[in-house]
C-alpha cells in the first residue's frame, strides 16, 4: 500500500449524513433560543449600545447568553472581545 492509496481511500461523509450534521446544530440552537425571556433580544441591543458608547465594537465581537439553572436561577453571561489599543 503506497501513501497515495491511503489518501485515495477516504471517503468523504455523504450528502445525507452532512446535512444530518447540520440540523441538529440548528435544532440545538433553536432550543437554546427557545428557553430565553421575551426581553432578552432587546437587552442585548441595549447592552452593546452602551459599551459603544465607550468602545467600537461591532455585534459579532459581543456575546450574551443566558443560562439558567435547576435551582430557579439565572446567570447572564457578557463576553466583549475589545480592540488593541
Amino acid at each position: 500500500m503506497s501513501l497515495l492509496d491511503y489518501f485515495k481511500s477516504k471517503k468523504k461523509p455523504s450528502t445525507a449524513v452532512m446535512a444530518k450534521e447540520r440540523l441538529q446544530i440548528i435544532v440545538a440552537h433553536q432550543r437554546g433560543q427557545r428557553d430565553t425571556p421575551d426581553y432578552f433580544p432587546q437587552m442585548k441591543q441595549e447592552i452593546i449600545a452602551v459599551i459603544r458608547k465607550y468602545v467600537h465594537i461591532s455585534d459579532d465581537q459581543v456575546s450574551v447568553q443566558l443560562d439558567q439553572n435547576d435551582d430557579n436561577l439565572s446567570v447572564l453571561e457578557l463576553n466583549v472581545t475589545l480592540p488593541d489599543r
